[in-house]
């Protein structure tokens, strides 16, 4: 018939035994293809070969008849075992077929195709290797069968398959690479084992390089590394690893830059393992890329910061990303603040040497990844080129910045991540003034909110930054003076400037100058203060509880004491400028309750005790100036300026003072600070002055100032304090003085004619005026709203 005529040169019978459905008469048939296809070699009859081969193909593999297709198969398979070694002319007419029927609905036949294929494969070993990518995808899709057989089936071919690429090197990595990109991703897990085996494979070759494409599967190797599977967790685990080992001992040919924006989204992974992984690996590319891995600083900052402050639960990922962010602000160098970015032009190799490197074990050999400890980078290859190699790196000081505050902006972060934000901006402000400056407007509001934080190592650091920002020289601009910069309030003149004592003029009124400013000092110090004030007036709570802590910086722990931050800026300049920005508040109580604060301050502070020590003196024209400048300010509160009188030793002064408390409204807080005083009599800070009672002779106004204070208090503890320490003045009798016949010690000082007290005690005159209106106002005030309530 036709169709036999057609099948020729088979025979009718193997023509019917390929039809059969009986396994054994199918294998029968393909022994007599294999010996009729053995005798077309002998006589190198090509196109016979073909035509069997075609017909098998085409009339039974692809068939539409099941078992005519298993015959089909088992024919193919025939074939190739006949053709031997010279299969590999006819590969592409016998592996395709099969693979059609890897797609089979049958499971047997899909077992039969693997089977075939399998012998195909083991006769032509490397020959096969050109077609690797079809067998690979179907190898790919038969891993995930449901089918147990045909997946047993399967993994014996892939076994065969790694044992043909392990021994040879013909290998076409770079035509394998798209496929393994786009099988990588898939979420079957017998499909993410049999990626994950290939390229474990694919690494123990030695011939092979994988660590070229490493950018192209990393991201798949991560999110396989979430699987659900614990084996192929720890497979993946295991070729990350040793991906990590061979990067560390070749990181000259690593594409560093290509993964860094890959490990920046797996460092943000909500799966642990992913996330302590990923930062591993960041940890590693830091050390070992140096600074090019700098334009992706605000990234990795991204994701490295919030990780600071997680809890005991994910230590290991808090310390090594607190290891990233360590190495990573270490790669900012001062030539970064240089103008002109298109120039710069840095080697890895000066950066990469210039920090000292961070140690740490080796890695397993399973590569499994130490998150505890530091990499070994002394015992690993540094990224390194040659002089004529010079690689441009930028830093991306815009994108570092608006990340910084964006968590400085986020309530919900840690302290820990705050504090990282704040050494950061520190950092960048030693390392880059000028570019930093650049940014400072923007960034100042939030640093002063941030003094507001309930944390004091916040504030502390905090104050740091501001400190800086305040004293940096980069910060100082021509023309630009402190009213220009500070943005005073409605109806509030511009703030004096202090200025040198060589700058004064001879002709100003005695009393006004203001001492002098320290070279280092820009217009955002007043920026600083006066938005400083300005929170605390805002924020009464603030000033109460922190006030003090904020000014002194007081540590809640000795060694935060190199924080405070009348050491970190000039405190006579602080001291000066506060005092002349409220001398010109209009918020009466407040400058007030501020002055109180600061006069604490300066009486009480250890930080402050050189600063006592000029104005005890008063032997200097800066310090009669800057006694001045606080006199002013200090007239908002009577017994503040008394014991800066006390201070200063202007005895004859206080008494004056003193004299006048007769006219002013004595109120419980005027009596409470009165008590203050005389319980800070008996400190330290004014021993000189209780010795010097001892002195009847020469401070009589010292006595007659006590005596004052005496009268004015109520029988209390207080009262007894100082009565009995007046009860010790030696010969009470020579206390009858006339007034000016014996002048103090304080008012015999030649530095002392210099300053107009006279002048001074007017001012105070006018601003207690100024107090005594603003105190009635407010109680008019409440009484009207207490009638209204009434009505």
């Amino acid at each position: 018939m036709n169709a036999e005529r057609d099948l020729a040169p088979l025979a009718p019978s193997v023509v019917r035994a390929l039809n059969d459905k009986l396994y054994e008469k199918r294998k029968v048939a393909a022994l007599e293809i294999e010996k009729l296809v053995r005798e077309f070699v002998a006589q190198n009859n090509t196109s016979q070969i073909k035509h069997v081969i075609l017909i098998l193909s085409q009339e039974f593999a692809l068939s539409q008849h099941p078992h005519s297709r298993k015959g089909g198969l088992i024919g193919l398979a025939a074939c190739s075992i006949a053709l031997g070694k010279d299969s590999g002319l006819y590969l592409k007419e016998l592996i395709e077929p099969v693979l059609t029927c890897f797609n089979d609905a049958d499971s047997r036949l899909r077992y039969y195709a693997c089977e075939a294929l399998y012998n195909i494969v083991k006769v032509a070993r490397g020959s096969v290797l050109p077609h690797f990518n079809v067998l690979f995808d179907g190898l790919s899709k038969l891993a995930a069968d449901p089918d147990p057989n045909v997946k047993s089936g399967s993994e014996l071919l892939d076994r065969l398959l790694k044992d043909i690429v392990t021994e040879s090197n013909q290998f076409d990595l770079v035509g394998f690479i798209p496929l393994l990109r786009e099988r990588i991703y898939s979420n079957n897990q017998y499909a993410r084992q049999f990626i994950i085996s290939w390229i474990l494979v694919l690494e123990s070759v030695p011939d092979i390089n994988l660590l070229d494409y490493l950018p192209e599967i990393l991201d798949g190797l991560f999110q396989i590394l979430g699987d659900n599977s614990k084996e192929i967790r720890k497979m993946c685990e295991v070729a990350l690893g040793e991906f990590l080992k061979e990067i560390k001992k070749n990181p000259s040919s690593v594409k560093f830059a290509e993964m860094a924006n890959i490990l920046v989204i797996h460092c943000q992974a909500a799966d642990d393992l992913i996330q302590l992984t990923a930062m591993c690996w960041m940890r590693e590319f830091i050390q070992l890329a140096g600074r090019v891995m700098l334009p992706y600083s605000s990234g990795i900052l991204t994701a490295v910061l919030p990780c600071l402050s997680y809890d005991d639960r994910k230590k290991n990922i808090k310390e090594v990303a607190n290891v990233c962010n360590q190495s990573l602000m270490k790669l900012v160098i001062p030539e970064d603040d240089e103008m002109d970015e298109a120039k710069q032009s840095v080697t890895l190799l000066a950066e990469t040497n210039s920090e000292e490197p961070v140690s740490k074990p080796e890695a397993a050999s399973s590569g499994s990844l130490d998150a505890s400890s530091d990499s070994n980078v002394s015992n690993t290859s540094v990224c390194t080129v040659t002089s004529s190699e010079r690689i441009q790196v930028t830093l991306n000081l815009d994108g570092i910045v608006q990340v910084l505050d964006c968590h400085l902006h986020d309530t919900s972060i840690g302290m820990m991540t705050r504090i990282a934000v704040l050494k950061w901006l520190y950092h960048l402000y030693i390392k880059t003034p000028r570019k930093m400056f650049r940014h400072t407007d923007s960034l100042f509001p939030i640093l002063l909110r941030t003094l507001s934080d309930e944390s004091d190592e916040v504030i502390l650091k905090d104050l740091e930054v501001l400190a800086e920002i305040a004293s940096s020289p980069a910060g100082q601009t021509e023309g630009c003076g402190p009213s220009e910069a500070a943005e005073p309030r409605s109806g509030q003149v511009e703030l004096h400037v202090p200025i040198r004592n060589s700058q004064l003029s001879s002709s100003g009124p005695k009393g006004l100058e203001c001492s002098p400013s320290t070279p280092t000092m820009n217009s955002y110090f007043y920026k600083f203060m006066i938005n400083l004030l300005k929170r605390f007036s805002s924020e009464r709570k603030l000033l109460e509880m922190r006030g003090a802590f904020i000014i002194r910086s007081e540590p809640c722990c000795p060694q935060h004491c190199t924080g405070r931050l009348c050491l970190l800026l000039n405190a006579e300049n602080i001291f000066h400028s506060m005092a002349d920005i409220l001398l010109r508040e209009e918020d009466l109580k407040f400058a007030s309750t501020m002055v109180h604060t600061l006069n604490t301050i300066l009486l009480t502070s250890s930080e402050l005790f050189q600063l006592r020590n000029q104005l005890k003196d008063l032997r200097t024209p800066e310090s009669r100036n800057l006694f001045c400048c606080l006199y002013r300010s200090w007239c908002h509160n009577p017994v503040t300026t008394v014991s800066l009188c006390f201070l200063t030793q202007n005895y004859k002064h206080a008494y004056d003072l003193i004299q006048k408390f007769g006219d002013l409204e004595v109120t419980v807080d005027f009596l409470t600070e009165v008590d203050k005083l005389v319980q800070l009599i008996e400190c330290p800070i004014f021993t000189y002055l209780r010795l010097q009672l001892l002195d009847v002779k020469n401070n009589p106004y010292l006595i007659k100032a006590l005596y004052g204070l005496l009268m004015l208090l109520p029988q209390s503890s207080a009262f007894q304090l100082l009565s009995h320490r007046l009860q010790c003045v030696p010969n009470p009798e020579l206390m009858q003085s006339a007034d000016g016949s014996r002048a103090s010690a304080g008012s015999r000082r030649p530095a002392s004619s210099s300053i107009d007290y006279t002048e001074l005690l007017q001012h105070f005159d006018k601003v207690q005026s100024k107090h005594l209106e603003a105190r009635h106002q407010r109680a008019g005030r409440a009484e009207q709203s207490e009638r209204r309530v009434v009505l």
